[in-house]
């Protein structure tokens, strides 16, 4: 029998995937796939400082963005090789194929030339995850690393599950397996990526990564609430709120490109406010206020006004929640 990696899927779950697709059918439909060079050179920078980051990297984005340039900078060299590796693997992320493990295993050499004595080959001994003297985790004994690794490469290409699904699911049952004996964090973060990228090419430059540094402890607790589960779907859960979270930072900078839709003009302030959550579900009251040259106080009648009538309702809340357009229209 195949192997099924176990998840949930809640509703909250199947909520989430609703709205990236739609947060990415808009960024897609846009001119250049929604970002031009200079946004995707920001965002492969800010993906990689985040991604190193989470493993203790210190390097800034200034500094990342100088070693591109081939300029000289003062840090520790192991950070600086981190670096350099990195930004090499990002730039070949398009010649590689999600559900080959010969790619994730080139890669991973790549990603880790200089800084591990076997790059590129499965761990021969055990390893764990530790917080202080605490061990979170045993990875699964170095003798089954090769057929867990490929149990879920075949899963891969077989399921039929949303790529967001299938992107999350196997990021989870990467660190689970922990197939390396360093680097795997970095990997598994990477190889969602491309299993993103492979879904729609436009996500290939989404910062996703920089998201998961902003919530590093919440990274971690999803894992281990996934652990004491036996259930992807916290881990998966989390995941979808930082492309979610990822999405609507790339839609902000394109703002300028999208200028007729951001900004609506000869519009109420409540069908103004309608248009532009329909457009981008995450905005805030004061990314409303700011799109709209209208004052919070002005924003909140204006949404009191929609939510009265069932024009617009709030799912979630404050800081992680967005905002959904009803069929309700306001005078």
């Amino acid at each position: 029998m195949a192997y099924e990696p176990p998840f949930t899927l809640t509703s909250e779950i199947l909520s989430r995937v609703a709205d990236i697709a739609e947060q990415v059918g808009r960024l897609t439909a846009q001119p250049e796939q929604g970002m031009d060079l200079r946004l995707r050179r920001v965002n492969r920078i800010r993906t990689i400082t985040g991604s190193l980051a989470i493993e203790g990297n210190t390097l800034s984005e200034e500094q990342i963005t100088a070693i591109l340039n081939g300029k000289p900078v003062l840090a520790p060299p192991r950070d600086v090789q981190e670096a350099r590796n990195a930004l090499l693997v990002y730039e070949q992320l398009p010649n590689w194929q999600a559900s080959h493990e010969a790619d994730l295993l080139a890669a991973h050499k790549l990603l880790m030339t200089g800084l591990l004595d076997n790059p590129g080959q499965y761990r021969s001994g055990g390893v764990g995850v530790m917080q202080g003297d605490k061990v979170l985790h045993m990875a699964p004994p170095a003798s089954r690393v090769r057929e867990l690794m490929q149990q879920l490469f075949a899963w891969v290409k077989q399921s039929n599950a949303h790529p967001l699904i299938v992107s999350s699911v196997f990021h989870y049952e990467f660190e689970f397996i922990h197939p390396f004996a360093d680097g795997n964090g970095r990997m598994g973060r990477l190889w969602q990526t491309l299993l993103l990228s492979q879904w729609h090419p436009a996500l290939a430059w989404l910062p996703v990564e920089s998201m998961v540094h902003e919530h590093q402890a919440a990274y971690y607790d999803a894992i281990n609430n996934s652990n004491k589960a036996s259930d992807a779907a916290p881990f998966v859960l989390f995941m979808l709120g930082c492309i979610q979270q990822a999405l609507v930072a790339v839609l902000e900078q394109n703002a300028p490109v999208n200028a007729s839709v951001n900004a609506p003009v000869n519009l109420k302030t409540p069908q103004a406010i309608l248009q532009l959550l329909a457009d981008n579900p995450a905005l805030t009251r004061q990314q409303l206020a700011d799109r709209l040259g209208k004052d919070l106080r002005t924003i909140g009648r204006a949404i009191k006004k929609l939510q009265d009538v069932g024009a617009l309702q709030r799912r979630g809340s404050d800081k992680d929640g967005h905002w959904q357009v009803m069929n309700g229209q306001a005078e």
